[in-house]
């Protein structure tokens, strides 16, 4: 069993999240960086298909929209085995601070395991919260994972949730059925999501969906020379509302080749979607997408270098419709590690808009350069200068310095100008900024 313990918790140390822009309707999910949740995390996890889970920690002591910290006043974590059964168990409390109320989350997660894999496991989740609207959200899921015949696999669950003023079409019901081999890999996915579905410790990307999904991957080694692998992928999607209206819709034909140098080529020849807008898409400043129903098809390039060289680069190219208009999205990343105590990264993402609407005709650019310098096994700094123009601020900073004296146990000195965790939410929702200066000594014992 292991048992982690927090105070008044301080996250500075942890890795600033990469500045993003999102393009879509849907929240972005950005993967937990905090050690305190990291640590075992594998044991909560309660998958909803793709992204969705119905337990997401990032919930906890990060503001959603702002990407601010919210206070943590102290947690505790158990996790640990008996027999088969794993079994997790975890209580943060979080205090008030600006829009955020005061707030407690206790989650409970048992998995027991079954054959070659499998197992059936169950998830409760209670949230008290101090807002008066809102005072309690609570949920609670079964889900399982059964292997047959070694490339067979089927994924099912069931949840729902509990919120004031929320008596029904409060559940998530779904199942796939998956396969895999050395030349095919296919899946089939059925969901139904209710309209008051509400996992506010969770990740969803939309709520009020009936899906049927389907995935078919051909995977051959041809005699090229230098090429590996080729993958020639169909993805079919399906999801009207739970009252049979055309929600979003979208069907895809990739191509992807690895070769055997490293590289790689990840290219959709198609990518076409139907997808209908409810609310005002805030995409840009004063810039907003009209409700309606939108049909509009995309074309996408990438290739990437092999990893093992000192200087590697990728670069991504997606292009075509969007949203009544066009979109043409470029992205370069290259990295270099000229020794073995230093490396430099930099990153350039540029998006051009052409939208038939009032200041519609527009660019975003977002930038980084990072850079690591180890003095020894011990002493490292660490730098990111990041660059978003659809911020007023454009430019942000972090720089790191930590020794580590003893094992798990560090001494940190951070300063940061901007926003350490980036927003989750649909859209782009205004980032408020904060400068920070912090000392920060750890130290790990065992009993």
């Amino acid at each position: 069993m292991v048992l982690n313990v927090t105070g008044n918790t301080d996250f500075s140390a942890t890795d600033v999240d990469q500045q993003q822009f999102n393009l879509t309707p849907f929240p972005i999910f950005i993967p937990e960086k905090r050690q305190f949740f990291l640590e075992n995390a594998g044991v909560f996890d309660f998958s909803l298909g793709e992204q969705d889970k119905l337990f997401f920690s990032r919930q906890i002591g990060i503001d959603s929209e702002t990407g601010n910290q919210v206070p943590v006043n102290g947690g505790a974590k158990l996790t640990g085995t008996i027999g088969r059964l794993q079994f997790g168990l975890m209580d943060v409390d979080t205090r008030s601070s600006g829009p955020n109320p005061y707030g407690n989350y206790a989650v409970v997660r048992l998995k027991e395991s079954l054959w070659g894999g499998s197992y059936i496991g169950v998830m409760g989740i209670d949230k008290r919260s101090g807002n008066v609207l809102d005072s309690f959200n609570q949920t609670g899921g079964i889900d399982t994972r059964l292997a047959f015949f070694r490339d067979w696999l089927v994924d099912a669950h069931m949840a729902g949730t509990q919120s004031p003023g929320e008596p029904s079409g409060n559940s998530d019901v779904g199942a796939s059925l998956s396969y895999r081999s050395n030349w095919v890999e296919g899946r089939f996915e059925r969901r139904k999501i209710g309209a008051n579905f509400n996992p506010e410790v969770g990740f969803i990307e939309i709520t009020d969906a009936n899906q049927t999904n389907g995935d078919l991957t051909f995977k051959v080694r041809p005699a090229i020379k230098g090429v590996r692998e080729m993958q020639f992928e169909g993805f079919i999607l399906h999801a009207p509302d739970t009252q049979g209206v055309v929600q979003t819709q979208e069907w895809q034909g990739t191509y992807r080749a690895e070769f055997n140098n490293g590289g790689y080529t990840d290219d959709d020849i198609a990518d076409v979607f139907t997808q209908r807008i409810t609310t005002p898409l805030h995409i840009y400043k004063n810039v907003f997408i009209p409700n309606g129903l939108y049909h509009f098809a995309r074309h996408q390039l990438t290739y990437g270098s092999g990893k093992e060289r000192r200087f590697t680069y990728n670069f991504f190219e997606r292009f075509g419709g969007y949203y009544g208009g066009t979109l043409n999205e470029f992205r370069v990343r290259a990295n270099y590690r000229p020794t073995a105590k230093f490396s430099i990264s930099a990153s350039e993402t540029w998006d051009r808009f052409r939208l038939p609407l009032t200041n519609g005709h527009f660019s975003v650019a977002l930038a980084s350069v990072q850079g690591n310098y180890s003095f020894t096994r011990f002493l490292t700094f660490t730098s990111l200068i990041q660059m978003d123009t659809s911020n007023t601020q454009a430019v942000s900073a972090n720089v790191r310095l930590r020794y580590n004296y003893r094992p798990d146990s560090d001494f940190y000195i951070i300063y940061n100008v901007g926003t350490q965790f980036a927003s989750i939410a649909p859209a782009n929702p205004p980032q408020v900024r904060e400068t920070r200066f912090a000392v920060k000594w750890t130290y790990a014992f065992a009993p």
